[in-house]
């Protein structure tokens, strides 16, 4: 997916998170660009890079307040920077010339790794990772060297469902893509959408394709890594092939609600709280789109992970939070008082700073944060696949290869305009630019 500056604990999960082109705030002081100080009472200023909308600025204010509370003697002004590309072009800009702030966030796997971390950022110990869950620090690490630590909460690629409709019609959380649809027929049997589609805003029909990665990658474990190298297809393999493929068979057996082309999230949203639609295949960080609909329906609503083949390997598809990282142009007291906030991040307090500015949408992975006990069942049944262990990471994390087409796809492929084979054909075709521009080998 394209990906997009963001709420901190949305990874820029692209093209699947619709961008907020919000204007940027005011830095908090005109001398925070880049540089730390020893205050005259003998403290230390650092400063933290980070999104300029308003969530991201209460989140980043939230753990700041706590942190100082903690660490009298360090102050940390929070500077803003702008959504999207031109936030991503100031981040490269800034390492490039030795000028970012002593402490800064951005994305974690791929796109961490396109940011030069073993030039640009300075390596973290065990003083600082310690409590940082194993299955995070391989998309913030370049060999056994980790660069940063999780910030916000991790979430899934999966299927938000009705559990009241599951109950009534006897329904069982589907392990199977067999299963799926054999729910999907009882469902539209009784009169229900089976499947919610919102395709007035393009991101969302990825879903299919990018949330079944996780089978991919059991079926095939190193396809993302022969995808990189052009040795691997979505249209010549049978795993990569499937997701396209249950796009087409949800149009061709008409599982998708009545206006489906023109609907936008809300309406998906407001559709599925009412029982109108059974199962929408969305990203779970997008609870919080359901709760501003209905704010009752956190406990009527949960998730699964989209099924594949076999149930032995079901699985969540998993998005990881982005990181906070410390550049290595940070030296000296600055570095060290840096140090402490990035553990600081990475602990309970740093988590119940983070909730107290907004709700969790899925698990912290840092050992010893709870989440509250009214979160909603998406957020637990969510969380319940990274305690089993049971989920891997969205290929965005894996491969830099991503096409900009692929919304327009399935879209094309979910309305019957383009079969799942063609559409499959074209997006291997669309990434081959990309791939090109970044200079990887093999194509």
């Amino acid at each position: 997916m394209t990906r997009t500056a963001h709420h901190p604990r949305t990874t820029r999960a692209a093209a699947l998170v619709a961008v907020l082109a919000l204007a940027p705030l005011a830095a908090c002081s005109a001398g925070s660009l880049g540089s730390s100080s020893g205050d005259g009472d003998g403290g230390t200023t650092i400063t933290w890079l980070t999104g300029s909308d308003e969530t991201a600025q209460a989140t980043a204010t939230s753990i700041v307040e706590a942190f100082e509370a903690a660490n009298p003697d360090i102050t940390v002004e929070l500077d803003g920077r702008p959504a999207g590309g031109e936030g991503d072009n100031l981040v490269k800009t800034r390492l490039q010339t030795g000028s970012m702030a002593d402490v800064f966030d951005y994305n974690s796997g791929s796109l961490f790794q396109q940011i030069a971390p073993e030039k640009n950022l300075a390596p973290l110990g065990d003083d600082v990772i310690g409590a940082v869950d194993e299955t995070y620090l391989p998309q913030v690490s370049v060999g056994d060297t980790a660069y940063g630590v999780p910030y916000g909460t991790a979430f899934g690629g999966g299927v938000m469902y009705n559990r009241d409709v599951y109950a009534q019609l006897g329904l069982q959380v589907p392990k199977t893509w067999a299963e799926f649809a054999a729910n999907a027929d009882a469902i539209k049997a009784a009169g229900i959408a089976p499947v919610v589609q919102t395709y007035g805003e393009t991101w969302t029909s990825q879903l299919f394709v990018l949330g079944d990665f996780h089978n991919v990658a059991a079926a095939n474990p190193d396809w993302a890594e022969r995808y990189t190298a052009n040795q691997a297809k979505y249209a010549t393999d049978p795993a990569a092939l499937a997701g396209f493929e249950h796009l087409q068979e949800a149009h061709e057996k008409g599982w998708q609600n009545a206006d489906f082309a023109s609907a936008k999230v809300e309406d998906g949203m407001r559709a599925l709280a009412a029982g109108e639609g059974a199962m929408y295949p969305i990203l779970s960080a997008n609870v919080t789109t359901l709760l501003s609909v209905d704010p009752d329906a956190g406990d009527r609503i949960g998730f699964f992970a989209l099924p594949g083949q076999d149930a032995a390997t079901n699985g969540l598809t998993a998005w990881y939070p982005n990181a906070v990282y410390i550049p290595k142009s940070t030296t000296g007291a600055a570095l060290e008082a840096a140090e402490k906030l990035a553990a600081f991040i990475a602990s309970p307090d740093g988590c119940e700073a983070q909730t107290k500015a907004a709700p969790p949408t899925g698990p912290y992975l840092v050992d010893g944060c709870e989440l509250p006990a009214d979160v909603p069942q998406v957020t637990k049944d969510v969380s319940a696949y990274f305690e089993t262990d049971a989920q891997s990471p969205a290929l965005e994390f894996l491969s830099p290869v991503k096409g900009p087409a692929l919304e327009q796809i399935t879209v094309e492929v979910g309305s019957g305009i383009r079969s799942a084979a063609d559409g499959a054909a074209l997006y291997d075709q669309d990434v081959e630019k990309q791939a090109q521009q970044l200079g990887l080998e093999g194509w």
